[in-house]
């Protein structure tokens, strides 16, 4: 059973770990309550945790009383979070974040803490494979193993990678300066647990990558 929360709910809700969907907050009986509401589970093995299922993390990321989202325009950057929330960056954002060593602490952390969601949620606990935040949050999800890996997005006058939607199911464009930086952000999402292939937009002859998340 899924359905809204109560405003205590939403506050152990909005508690959670942005990254991993831990619970970090509430009451036995009020994270009893996600659970049944299909918003958390509880993990099997210790010290059975409780985390966020997808649909809790979408109510997390959505302000209350909020419209349902609109479908991502390609090609066009996604803002950066203004809730202070760490944000993968995607690539031609107006306003990016400071770069620096706070930010490579940053990037280091979200993606350790994506690795142990994938051991978590993962039904084998692998954590060479995307896990279903990263099935319901693509462009995040690949710029963050873009950014973890150390390649640069387009920012400002520098050229760079760019996470972009796409009208696919489970796919997102990746588009780079050059084709031996295509070939490099390839790597980088295949070593991730993508699977990519190389195409050419057939109006502007540009190559891009279109990479989704590998089931197996």
């Amino acid at each position: 059973m899924t359905g809204q929360p109560t405003a205590a709910q939403r506050r152990v809700i909005d508690a959670a770990d942005p990254v991993t969907g831990r619970l970090r907050g509430g009451t036995e009986a009020q994270r009893a309550a996600l659970v049944q509401r299909g918003l958390a589970f509880r993990h099997p093995r210790p010290p059975h945790d409780h985390f966020l299922t997808p649909a809790g993390h979408r109510i997390r990321e959505a302000p209350p009383e909020a419209e349902p989202p609109r479908v991502p325009v390609p090609e066009r950057a996604a803002p950066p979070s203004a809730t202070g929330v760490f944000a993968a960056r995607v690539g031609g954002e107006e306003d990016p974040p400071p770069s620096g060593p706070g930010r490579l602490r940053e990037v280091h952390s979200a993606w350790q803490g994506l690795l142990e969601l994938r051991r978590m949620t993962n039904p084998d606990g692998a954590a060479g494979r995307p896990c279903g935040w990263e099935r319901t949050h693509l462009v995040r999800a690949a710029a963050l193993a873009l950014e973890a890996a150390g390649h640069h997005p387009a920012t400002g006058g520098a050229d760079g990678y760019r996470v972009r939607a796409t009208p696919q199911p489970e796919a997102v464009a990746v588009y780079a300066p050059d084709a031996a930086a295509l070939a490099a952000c390839a790597a980088t999402l295949e070593a991730a647990g993508w699977q990519t292939g190389e195409y050419t937009e057939p109006r502007t002859r540009r190559r891009y990558l279109l990479a989704s998340p590998r089931r197996a």
